[in-house]
């Protein structure tokens, strides 16, 4: 699965699941502030990445990763 197609789906899926305006969604966009992702919402995205693209992921995934960038990359780094 190449790059643009985890972004895409991870965006759509912030956009449709926790109404993140398109405007908001930037590679530097901050999960917490910008994005205003909390702690529930967190584990309702491990759960969504666990069902679209068959990864799991732990919270020390999660110690590096601030901005949407990070998380792309490591949902990237979890496929290859």
């Amino acid at each position: 699965m190449d790059k643009e197609v985890i972004i895409e789906k991870i965006n759509n899926f912030l956009i449709d699941e926790f109404e993140v305006e398109v405007d908001d969604i930037a590679p530097e966009a901050n999960l917490t502030e910008t994005l205003e992702l909390d702690s529930l919402d967190f584990v309702d995205l491990v759960v969504a990445i666990e069902a679209n693209f068959g990864v799991k992921l732990v919270g020390e995934d999660f110690i590096d990763v601030v901005t949407l960038q990070n998380f792309y990359d490591l949902i990237e780094k979890k496929i290859s």
